[in-house]
């Protein structure tokens, strides 16, 4: 399959769902693609929805109430798809339409905002699944082009005078505020663009995970354009 992601071995690529949600994590490799390059009007879709928020979910019921083209109509009906294949999957899948995320500016040497690289973390095995629709698309780095950012000394340190407690607590301490989940990417690292219409799974941190968690970070709204991104 000759594809933008073909030769990264972080990687791997399917060419169903059903293999998507079969294939196992391995070596490098802990991102999942499933390739598609899409039909349909997706930007007919935002441009009819309603913003209420910076994040809106968008139900199936809004999304069948809507009167579209014959394009916008193939978009509604592959996003609808999507949704039905991972709720059948045992998902909970969440459709939003999106003006930005909240930003995390308490401290001006660590964020823990979406738009910083970070892994997610769960207590049971399971993994991230998303697919940007329209608008700007994550990003993803490789685990040898970051490093966690509570290891950097001179973030380590200042954590450390944020801290009043006993030193044996201190990771606990980290965990318990998010620090351990962001990662700093070097200044050589090449992060990867997910791009439109691909469905991907992304490794989770969690007690059975084989591989290394996938780091991985919002993008940057484009101006004056909404996302409309499918995740869980």
């Amino acid at each position: 399959m000759n594809n933008t992601f073909s030769d990264n071995n972080q990687i791997g690529i399917v060419s169903t769902f059903f293999d998507l949600v079969n294939t196992n994590f391995k070596g490098e490799m802990n991102a999942l693609c499933w390739y598609r390059n899409l039909d349909g009007d997706f930007n007919e879709i935002v441009a009819k929805l309603s913003l209420k928020e910076n994040i809106t979910e968008v139900f199936a019921e809004d999304l069948i109430a809507l009167q579209l083209s014959e394009k916008g109509n193939i978009a509604r009906e592959i996003i609808l798809n999507d949704l039905q294949l991972l709720t059948d999957f045992g998902a909970s899948p969440s459709l939003n339409l999106l003006k930005c995320y909240e930003r995390d500016d308490e401290f001006d040497f660590i964020s823990t905002d979406v738009y910083s690289f970070h892994v997610d973390r769960s207590p049971i095995a399971t993994d991230t699944f998303l697919c940007t629709y329209h608008g700007a698309a994550s990003d993803i780095v490789s685990n040898s082009q970051a490093e966690q950012k509570i290891l950097i000394p001179e973030i380590r340190t200042k954590l450390k005078e944020l801290y009043d407690g006993a030193e044996e607590e201190f990771e606990n301490f980290l965990k318990g505020n998010y620090f351990d989940l962001h990662y700093e990417a070097h200044e050589d690292a090449k992060p990867i663009n997910l791009g439109l219409g691909h469905l991907w799974r992304l490794a989770v941190d969690h007690p059975k995970q084989q591989v290394l968690p996938c780091i991985h970070r919002a993008p940057i709204e484009n101006k004056g354009e909404y996302r409309l991104l499918l995740i869980c």
